[in-house]
């Protein structure tokens, strides 16, 4: 499977993206999602997009379903960032997880928001096999928040 390209957010993922973000900063988690503060990595500026937390096996995940997203490359600069929830904010670290400890996470994370994040996994669902989401996961950069 060839690695997916970066998936632009269209008017409709905008839109979309407009209602947990508002939730959010009024303190209401919209299926666990969150907004994720990232300093830019060249202004310093902080960068804010919202995102779902996966919760799995103990600890907590970001990942990507847009592939190499600007949120990704500044996180990957800053080592860590903010997940916010109203008027409170989280400090972490983040440390980005190799292909091979991805095909799990992605299928605990399909599991949970596939019916959002569909248009951006082509192809693959909850019940891809190890083998399939494997190949995949190069596409999908995966965060170990901490």
């Amino acid at each position: 499977m060839t690695k997916p390209e970066y998936a632009r957010p269209d008017w409709m993922t905008r839109a979309f993206n407009t209602l947990p973000l508002l939730l959010s900063r009024f303190g209401i988690a919209f299926f666990g999602s969150r907004i994720l503060a990232v300093r830019g990595r060249k202004s310093g500026a902080w960068r804010t997009t919202p995102v779902n937390v996966l919760s799995h096996g103990g600890a907590r995940y970001l990942i990507a379903p847009r592939g190499e997203t600007e949120w990704v490359r500044n996180l990957r600069a800053a080592g860590g960032g903010e997940l916010r929830l109203g008027s409170r904010a989280e400090a972490f670290r983040a440390r980005e997880l190799p292909d091979a400890a991805r095909p799990e996470l992605i299928r605990a994370y399909l599991g949970r928001w596939g019916w959002q994040v569909k248009p951006f996994f082509p192809g693959l669902g909850a019940s891809s096999s190890d083998e399939t989401l494997l190949a995949a996961a190069p596409g999908y950069p995966t965060f170990r928040i901490e």
